[in-house]
């Protein structure tokens, strides 16, 4: 069978939907990890995962072959704003930053996409990634100690805790250095299994269930998923709207990514102007029936170029695979039964690494960080949305990384491009 196929073909082919569901299974462990952390229906994730992979590949006219899922880069955002306002009023704050999306793309439409670099350079965006990873390495820890994300009540046991979470750690790790061809493509998922697996051996040998399937037995097969409307919060949208840059600015990244894979140049045909539209338009539509904020998988795009399957059909094969598993109610109960040391021992890494991307943002862009300008931009970033403070107005408020996004942008717009020293000041 040849799967190497450049153009766009959507006749019923079993090769094709059978690929499809392949690319599903990869996006799988991510896409369900998302809502399983902030408290969103996994059900719903799915679904809006494929609603917002087929919005993608009508805005992009079924030419770019990725497929769109939960994001990560709004998982402490998800967090805080469910914890402080709700699942609702986050939710709107989530439908704004798509919005945010859409602008932008008419932004790039009219300006070009050199306006982006000019108002969010990676002295910007970096720091502010590496504040979504760091401001959530307390969350991890807790999880992987069996306790709740804020440390306020225990789940698990320690001692057994620590066994689930270093083997969902240890497994992902080992998947991700020294696997090869899927293997190395799903290490979540396998780390996700093992931990599981791991749990219920360790109830089983301790006498302690750690697992109960009672949810499970009396779900049903087919439900619908638990969709949820937005209330307007403008707390939650100014809050979460400056977490949506850093991700705006990925997007190129990963456009970047597919066309180094299959040759084609995205950028001009459909254009990044499309592929952010259709980035946007899916992350409202989810936020609108209450899944997770949508972006392009780079574990899919690994699958595109280890299969070669170069055609975007899959990838709306991919979508109804997404949708038709929303509705498998007995699916989403056993995601629900997954301990949650299982799930901290994989953030432990996930939050380092999202830590160190923001990090190559620095590096990659071959700025020097050590000047005045420079410092004190990513030195506020980092102090103020790690260190959480936060700037109430009546009743108002603004603080974390949502403050400290709209400080560094500020500063980077206010700041000259070149802060001179005077020779000899500060020299002893």
């Amino acid at each position: 069978m040849k799967s190497d196929i450049s153009n766009t073909d959507y006749s019923f082919r079993p090769g094709q939907w059978f690929i499809g569901g392949q690319m599903m299974f990869v996006a799988f462990g991510a896409l369900v990890l998302v809502p399983l952390l902030t408290g969103l229906d996994p059900n719903v994730a799915l679904f809006t995962a494929g609603l917002g992979t087929l919005i993608f590949q009508i805005c992009t006219r079924g030419q770019v072959p990725v497929f769109l899922a939960s994001s990560f880069a709004f998982i402490a955002p998800i967090i805080y704003g469910v914890q402080t306002w709700g699942i609702p009023a986050t939710l709107s704050g989530l439908a704004a930053a798509g919005l945010l999306y859409v602008v932008i793309s008419f932004v790039i439409r009219i300006k070009g996409s050199e306006i982006l670099t000019k108002y969010l350079p990676p002295v910007v965006t970096g720091p502010v990634i590496m504040v979504i990873g760091l401001i959530l390495a307390p969350v991890g820890v807790n999880l992987a100690l069996g306790k709740t994300g804020d440390g306020a009540a225990v789940l698990v046991a320690q001692s057994d805790a620590l066994i689930i979470a270093g083997a969902s750690l240890g497994t992902t790790l080992i998947a991700a250095i020294m696997g090869r061809g899927l293997i190395r493509i799903v290490p979540i998922l396998l780390g996700v299994i093992v931990g599981y697996v791991t749990s219920i051996l360790l109830g089983t040998f301790t006498g302690n269930p750690i697992v109960d399937f009672a949810a499970v037995g009396n779900a049903s097969w087919f439900t619908i998923p638990d969709f949820t409307l937005p209330e307007w919060n403008w707390q939650a949208v100014l809050f979460i709207l400056p977490v949506a840059l850093a991700p705006a600015i990925e997007h190129f990244g990963d456009i970047l990514a597919i066309r180094s894979v299959t040759g084609k140049d995205y950028l001009k045909k459909p254009g990044i102007q499309n592929t952010m539209l259709g980035d946007g338009l899916a992350t409202s539509a989810a936020s609108f029936l209450g899944g997770p904020p949508n972006t392009t998988y780079s574990e899919v795009t690994g699958a595109v170029a280890l299969t070669r399957a170069f055609n975007p059909a899959i990838m709306t094969w991919a979508a109804v695979w997404a949708i038709a598993l929303s509705f498998v109610g007995k699916l989403g109960a056993i995601l629900q039964t997954i301990p949650t040391p299982v799930m901290g021992g994989i953030l432990v890494l996930l939050f380092g690494m999202i830590t160190v991307v923001g990090l190559n943002t620095l590096v990659k862009s071959k700025d020097d960080i050590m000047t005045p300008r420079n410092m004190i931009i990513i030195s506020m970033i980092l102090v103020l949305g790690i260190g959480g403070l936060e700037v109430s107005v009546g009743g108002f408020a603004l603080g974390g990384i949502g403050l400290a996004g709209i400080v560094g942008i500020l500063l980077n717009i206010i700041l000259p491009a070149k802060i001179q020293i005077e020779k000899g000041e500060g020299e002893a």
